[in-house]
Formats: C-alpha cells, structure tokens, sequence
C-alpha cells in the first residue's frame, strides 16, 4: 500500500524538482498531489510520465494524506503547517519557519535521523518537521562523519552560492543581465542589491545587528542544532553568477589529531558523499558536474596549518536536490523506512 503525498508549491524551482524525484526514487505513492496557490490552479507539472494539475491549497481536504512536502515559503508554512499537521498528516517544510522551534526536529538522514525517533514517540508533536537551509545541508552531510572520527571544535566556512536559492526570478535576472551585457544594455538589478552577471554579493538575506546576514546566521544556527551545539562557526555567504549548485570553502579546527588521509577515507565511507580529490588541474568537483547529481562532493582535503588539528575542504552539492527537495524527499523515506508511520489508506 503506497502513501498519499501533497507537494505544496507545486509550480515553484523546489516543488518540481520534488515530483522528479519522487519518480526517479519510486517512492512508494498511491496518489500524487499537486497544491499552489489559487492564481496557479490548473497549472501542469510533471511527475514521471504524469501530468498533474495543481489545486488549490485554500480548500483542499488534507483528511487522508499521509505526507505534504511543502516549499512555498515561510509565511505560507507558517499559517498552513499546523493546520496540516493537526489534520494527521506528516508536513516536510522547507522553509526556514520551522527550523528553529524546540519541539520541531530539523533533519538530515546522514546526520541526525535518531531525531526522527524521538520526535515520534511525542504524543503532542506538532507532526511537522524542517528541512534546513541549502548551504547547511551539503555541510554537515560533509562534516558528520569528521565530528564522529576527531570531533570538530571550530568551523570557517565561505559559500559560494548560486541563483537558484533566490528562485526563478533570480535565475531570470541573471539570465537577462548576462545576455544583456552582450549587447551593451545596461544590467539592471531588481532581484539582487546589486549586479550579479559577471560579479559577485557577499550579502545573502537580511542584514543582522551583529553585521553577520541571516543566511549566515542560518548556517551557525543549523549546524549546531544538527551536529553538536559546542561547535563555534562562522560563515561569509556570498552569491555567484551560477544557475544550479552550492560550493562552500571549509576550514575545520578538531579536538584530536586528524590528517587528510584518515579524513579522506572516512569520508569515502559516508552515506551520500563522493570524494573527488586529486591534486592535479581538474582533479576537484564544481557546481557544473554537481548539478543533478544527489551526492555531496568533497574535493581538495588537506591541512590548514594555520591551526593544530586543522583540516581544510572545498564541498559542492545541487542546492536544488540534496539542499533542498532531495533532502525533504530522503526524510520522508527515512520515516517509512524507521517503521515510524503506516500509510492511511491501508488503516
């Protein structure tokens, strides 16, 4: 018996890459459902060799569905979430509402699916869960399995983010700009402060009082929850001129003695990592060959000599898949697969 899944932002970058890879992963559905808003209804997406027409998420009965996948933003999560969630279904929120709140479990199966457990043993849980911000997900997928050999104690990260996490629009305007450059028309920014063909933002989100952006602060936030509240972290988030993919340059600082070789080979042996790390030109991944891959990727691991027990990586990852409907997709599963729910229909 197959389970009832609602994809809320059916129309948006995240909600169509959800439906494929729903398909692609068989994920074991009865019925499919596709949710936007009302000036979206009776839009087509895809899933496998269906087409779906979107419904209205104002009147539609959640009495019935066992998962909702949602990514339509935090203030649509905000006020439909605990709605759902009181109806009985198991809401996968990906937008950053959610992820912060004690009594919600932010997840990623690599990392912490023993959260899943103990938040289903809760008989006043809220029957949602988070998904975290893109830039999180691919690093502590990266830095997991480091924490458990030597015990991570300080983290730097620099991001190098692309336009796909600001969303069509932002794919869009760097479209326009960069054609525009061509020919002599003057870039024009609407989505970003600033130029982003040909150039580079180091401001991603709001600015904070403390100077750092909520991007950011997002990354300092998550990975404590996630991997362990004692680790101290920083993050300079800044966007690039690229359609898909997440790069991030990691200095790690570590309680014990690690040297890359040990890193490289517990690494290797991780859940959802790939290690490409040959020293040598091309011997390294970047956000082209990521793009539509499910892996994190990890290449150029060697000491940062600047620190005892120091290590330095550079990790890559599809924002749109492991950052972010991949990642929503694997916690539903991890849900199924830990015995945690039943499909409704078979009760």
């Amino acid at each position: 018996m197959g389970y009832k899944v609602a994809v809320v932002g059916a129309t948006g970058n995240v909600g169509r890459e959800m439906f494929e890879i729903l398909a692609e992963r068989n994920f074991p559905v009865s019925e499919v459902v596709a949710l936007a808003s009302s000036r979206s209804v009776g839009r087509e997406v895809s899933f496998g060799d269906k087409i779906l027409k979107c419904k209205n998420l104002e009147d539609f009965d959640f009495a019935g569905t066992d998962f909702v996948l949602m990514s339509a933003g935090g203030d649509i999560s905000k006020a439909w979430a605990p709605k759902i969630g009181a109806a009985g279904a198991i809401v996968i929120d990906n937008s950053s509402a959610w992820r912060y709140h004690e009594d919600v479990p932010l997840v990623v199966p690599e990392v912490n699916p023993q959260a899943l457990d103990a938040y289903f043993k809760k008989n006043d849980r809220k029957n949602i869960i988070a998904n975290p911000n893109c830039s999180t997900a691919q690093l502590v997928v990266a830095l997991k399995p480091l924490h458990d050999l030597a015990k991570i104690t300080r983290i730097v990260v620099s991001t190098y983010q692309s336009v796909s996490g600001g969303g069509k629009d932002a794919m869009d305007e760097l479209w326009n700009q960069t054609k525009g450059i061509f020919v002599n028309d003057t870039p024009t920014p609407n989505k970003f402060p600033k130029q982003i063909a040909f150039n580079v933002i180091p401001h991603i989100d709001v600015f904070m009082e403390d100077g750092y952006t909520k991007e950011e602060w997002k990354v300092l936030a998550e990975t404590k929850k996630m991997l362990d509240p004692k680790i101290k972290v920083t993050c300079t988030a800044v966007r690039v001129p690229v359609f898909v993919g997440h790069a991030e340059a990691v200095n790690i600082e570590f309680e014990n003695p690690i040297t890359p070789d040990e890193a490289r080979d517990a690494l290797r042996e991780a859940p959802g990592i790939a290690v490409v790390d040959k020293r040598e030109p091309g011997g390294y991944i970047t956000p082209v060959e990521a793009k539509g891959d499910d892996n994190t990727f990890v290449s150029r691991i060697r000491e940062d000599v600047t620190v005892e027990n120091g290590l330095a990586m550079w990790v890559v990852s599809d924002n749109l898949r492991k950052g972010a409907a991949l990642n929503t997709i694997q916690i539903a599963e991890a849900i199924i697969e830990r015995g945690l729910v039943s499909p409704k229909a078979g009760a």
